[in-house]
């Protein structure tokens, strides 16, 4: 016990005399005394080896020992905080360096932007899953497996059998809410959905979608045409022009597609317009009777309307895009043209 004595004496003058000047030496004076292998512990695991008649005394002098390397422990570390706290080796008083600000998309703009305006009208939210099966892709809508409207769908399919494929419209979204019973039904479904198309700059393989569907007792076609109108004209304007053409969608009947007057050449003819004036914004018409029945919902009683919209394709006139791929090529010449915004 004498040589174990004599060697805590040493260590506790290694301990007075030991200095941290920096964040290192400090470190390392904590794993030699301190750490789990440290000398503390070690003289710790000595206290077996010693007469039980001399433990109580031997604990003492241990418990001082270990007082002693964590109070020098702390006096080392405040004096480093303390001389560090102000030995700056630049002028703290310098404005920062400003950060870049990023914006938002100028999709996710336009899409808000639909939202809001159709919210005022008493549109509600859904969404649905960009994967779908073939039934709420297709078949519920009118769309049997030898249709050939589906031949202006083609998609990306998952599995063929049973067919899962990525949505082409958010149609999917109607056909599930329509199923759930609850009507009336007034909402809009924005999302992505995807088509096997060649990509150019009026086209992609993907592309961002807003459809909306109102489901009532005694809704008509002129109820359609007032609720286009009012968004028309919210979004681009008073001064729009705008015009519906007969069409053919076989989840509606009757049906139309909407244009309004090109707002890129101002009705001169463009790229954009194929140089007619007019752009197509929308498909619309009046709920197929056999979609109502394929819901669960009776023609006979209910009717309702539906349209959808490409965003892209609103994003192109409102901000006079002319190409519809810069939307996904995420150039940042491109992008820091919306900072503002």
């Amino acid at each position: 016990m004498t040589d174990i004595l004599a060697q805590i004496a040493q260590h506790q003058a290694d301990i007075a005399a030991a200095e941290a000047p920096n964040a290192e030496a400090l470190e390392a004076f904590r794993i030699q005394y301190l750490g789990t292998k440290g000398l503390v512990k070690t003289l710790m695991g000595e206290m077996k080896n010693v007469p039980n008649e001399q433990k109580r005394e031997f604990g003492q002098i241990l418990n001082a020992f270990k007082l002693a390397a964590e109070e020098r422990f702390e006096t080392l570390k405040a004096a480093l905080e303390s001389n560090t706290e102000f030995s700056f080796d630049y002028d703290i008083s310098l404005p920062g360096d400003p950060l870049p600000l990023g914006s938002r998309h100028p999709i996710s703009m336009v899409r808000n932007r639909i939202v809001d305006i159709f919210k005022r009208l008493g549109f509600a939210v859904a969404e649905g899953p960009e994967i779908e099966d073939d039934w709420h892709n297709f078949g519920a809508l009118n769309l049997p497996e030898d249709h050939p409207a589906r031949d202006m769908q083609d998609t990306f399919y998952i599995s063929q059998d049973p067919a899962w494929l990525l949505r082409t419209h958010t149609s999917n979204v109607q056909i599930r809410e329509m199923e759930k019973g609850k009507l009336p039904i007034r909402l809009i479904m924005p999302g992505k959905v995807y088509r096997n198309e060649t990509i150019s700059a009026r086209a992609h393989c993907f592309f961002h979608q807003v459809e909306g569907l109102y489901v009532a007792e005694n809704v008509s076609f002129a109820d359609l045409k007032q609720t286009l109108y009012f968004f028309v004209k919210e979004m681009f304007g008073q001064d729009v022009k705008v015009r519906f053409r007969p069409s053919y969608f076989p989840f509606t009947e009757p049906s139309a597609e909407m244009d309004i007057s090109c707002l890129i050449c101002g009705g001169k003819g463009c790229n954009v317009c194929k140089h007619t004036g007019w752009v197509e914004i929308l498909g619309c018409g009046m709920v197929h009777p056999n979609v109502l029945q394929n819901c669960g919902i009776d023609p006979n009683k209910y009717t309702g309307f539906a349209f959808g919209m490409g965003i892209e394709r609103i994003t192109m006139l409102k901000y006079q895009v002319k190409d519809l791929r810069l939307f996904s090529e995420n150039d940042v010449r491109f992008l820091r043209q919306f900072t503002g915004a």
